[in-house]
């Protein structure tokens, strides 16, 4: 056989491959027999080894290939990987379509409704119709890099199979990067049968699909990947394809050779969908996987333009999963945490139980007010519930069941960890230990500072920190940055190469983002939100060190008491040398990129009320802060503008009343143009 000859035979061969793949993963028929389609294969990879300069990455014979990874790289998502708000009731959900219906001005016409697979997201990006690029979830703006194990799943076509598309379609896939979002999933067969084989062999079992499939994504060798059978459906397209409805773009994907779970249905009203749930609760222990719920989302996708996101999640979506699960058992004991901030948490420490596939062994108890409410005590008998990736919690007391040496329990007096006396502030359900120097506060901040959210030093777990603390190595986490690899390698378990490894970490994280920076010095109130939103506001470290309680106070959503707590912490003189410190050490905090594109706006003070029509609230609180101008949650007289839509309601009086203009969203458009 000439070059020419086995070229095209190799291209035909590729194409008639990846035909099954498409029959078999998509259209769920078979046309010939594993065999067959065995055979084809091997007369490709033959024919691929004696002319290599035929090989392409969209061959079925490269799904498995490369050599095993040293770690996974980080990559950074083109748009956030968002999380979704849960409903666990008809209520809930009817909540949540009223809400929507008041942004939007109007309900939605229809909503899409599909099985919510318990599995690993991950983010596919194609060019020119090859896959390029797989991404875990990770913390939603950055994962992993994880492309050599998907090219693995058979179910994740390697060329999308434009053919099937019109011109006009076909060109805008073809030629631009192209994105889709889905679920990595392994189905019970297979872990039932993974873990069969692991009880021959005298190894743990995996405790359920979920946590296999997502252990089985992060193996560094692909082949140890291929081997656990994975499979995976897309629940979302990224790419504008200029289409009307999410369910259209479900139909391209299909096209393309994607696997579409075929559990979707299109409903009028949420009464619908409470229907479609309660059917599928009843079916889903008969599925051939496991699933937490049903993802219901607006279908029409302007609506979800106009509707946007809040926080980490979506408006348009949400996930109506099942009852949580439940079961029970005793509690032995009731003991307190010491957290970053100072809070102490009260935690039963039961006798182990299976819930929803996980091995439960501890669970919160909240608060003393709730311990109280419930009337828990050690050894009762208890029902304790989790749900999706919730924290186990007591739910129910068997008071019946109670045994006559059952101990009530009161929150300590004195911090459990450094002896200090608790104090529990007024109008808070938490106490605190007030030392700041309490051995639990210092670990946990310190745990906290090396987070990935944090200044992300990779390979410093909590059992590495808590070595260097018990050897005397750091007491915060400034010392961490005086550490030589000398002082590391007396450790157990340290050599030479693994105290280089971490003290490379911690000397390439010395660079870091002001927001990240923000959010790893503990400050209470502060999450990973509130510390992009001061970082936006300040810019620089410099400014938000120096910030007065009044200018935190004017950021927009943020409460009285929050401004209090930031301000008070960057006043006490231990934190502001505790930032010195570090600065003193190398670490250089970055300036916020500022997202202002022009100073159009510059120097007016806008608040948005009402349901505007070309955009949601949010939306229009960006094209403010793009164009220079600030946002304010409260009207005062200190406001330039008012925008208002549809039912703005009391805020248009106080606006008249101190003067303030009043202004609709045409005319707020016609400022920025």
């Amino acid at each position: 056989m000439d070059k020419q000859k086995a070229k095209n035979r190799i291209e035909k061969l590729k194409r008639e491959i990846n035909h099954h793949r498409y029959l078999y993963h998509v259209l769920d028929r078979e046309e010939i027999s594993d065999a067959a389609l065995d055979s084809l294969k091997h007369e490709l990879y033959d024919l691929e080894q004696k002319y290599p300069e035929f090989i392409t990455p969209d061959s079925p014979t490269q799904r498995v290939g490369g050599k095993p990874l040293d770690k996974f790289k980080k990559v950074r998502h083109k748009t956030r990987m968002m999380s979704m708000e849960d409903a666990f009731n008809d209520t809930e959900l009817a909540d949540w379509e009223t809400r929507i219906t008041r942004i939007l001005g109007h309900k939605p016409t229809e909503y899409f409704a599909e099985l919510k697979m318990d599995g690993l997201a991950v983010s596919l990006i194609y060019e020119k119709g090859i896959l390029i690029q797989a991404a875990t979830r990770g913390d939603g703006i950055i994962g992993e890099d994880v492309t050599q194990n998907i090219r693995t799943i058979e179910a994740i076509p390697l060329k999308l199979e434009t053919s099937r598309l019109e011109t006009s379609l076909r060109s805008k896939i073809e030629n631009r990067s192209f994105e889709v979002r889905g679920e990595v999933y392994l189905e019970k067969k297979e872990f039932e049968e993974i873990n069969k084989q692991r009880e021959k062999q005298e190894l743990q079992v995996y405790a359920n699909p979920r946590n296999l499939a997502a252990g089985s994504i992060r193996q560094l060798d692909p082949k140890v990947m291929a081997k656990r059978k994975l499979n995976f459906n897309i629940y979302e397209v990224t790419t504008d394809l200029g289409v009307k409805n999410h369910s259209d773009n479900f139909k391209i994907a299909k096209q393309l050779g994607f696997k579409i779970n075929n559990q979707t249905k299109i409903a009028k009203d949420v009464h619908e969908i409470e229907k479609l749930f309660k059917t599928w609760e009843k079916k889903r222990d008969k599925l051939p996987y496991q699933v937490d719920g049903v993802v219901i989302k607006v279908n029409n996708l302007k609506d979800r333009q106009k509707l946007g996101s809040i926080g980490k999640a979506y408006r348009w979506e949400i996930a109506y999963k099942w009852a949580a699960e439940q079961a029970t058992t005793l509690i032995k004991d009731i003991v307190v945490q010491v957290g970053r901030t100072g809070a102490l948490t009260p935690v039963a420490v039961l006798k182990p139980v299976s819930v929803a596939g996980s091995t439960i062994s501890r669970a919160t108890l909240h608060n003393e007010d709730e311990i109280h409410r419930k009337d828990v005590r050690i050894g009762d008998t208890v029902i304790i519930q989790k749900a999706g990736d919730v924290i186990p919690e007591v739910v129910e007391v068997l008071k019946r069941m109670r045994p006559k040496n059952a101990k009530k329990f009161n929150m300590p007096s004195k911090c459990p960890i450094c002896g200090t006396k608790t104090v529990r502030p007024e109008g808070e359900a938490i106490h605190r230990c007030p030392n700041k120097n309490c051995a639990s506060q210092m670990r946990r901040r310190i745990i906290h500072f090396v987070s990935k959210a944090g200044v992300n030093m990779e390979g410093l777990g909590p059992k590495i920190i808590d070595q260097l603390i018990d050897a005397g190595l750091i007491k915060s986490s400034v010392d961490l940055f005086k550490l030589t690899p000398g002082d590391l390698e007396p450790l157990e378990r340290f050599a030479e190469k693994s105290s280089q490894n971490v003290y490379d970490s911690i000397q390439s994280s010395k660079e870091i983002s002001l927001d990240r920076f923000i959010y790893s010095l503990s400050i209470r109130s502060t999450g990973a939100e509130m510390a992009v939103d001061l970082a936006k506001q300040f810019h620089s470290l410099e400014k938000f060190s120096q910030t007065s309680y009044e200018d935190i106070r004017r950021m927009y959503g943020v409460a009285d008491k929050t401004a209090q707590e930031i301000y008070n912490w960057l006043q006490n003189k231990g934190h502001q040398k505790f930032i010195a410190n570090l600065l003193k050490l190398g670490i250089k905090v970055k300036n916020y990129h500022s997202p202002i594109k022009t100073n159009k706006l510059k120097g007016q003070s806008f608040v948005v009320t009402g349901s505007l029509d070309a955009m949601s609230r949010e939306q229009a609180h960006k094209k403010i802060i793009q164009y220079g101008g600030d946002v304010n949650s409260s009207i005062s007289a200190k406001t330039d503008y008012v925008i208002a839509g549809e039912n703005p309601g009391s805020k248009i009086d106080k606006a008249k009343k101190l003067g303030v203009e009043i202004i609709d969203e045409k005319k707020f458009l016609g400022m920025i143009r």
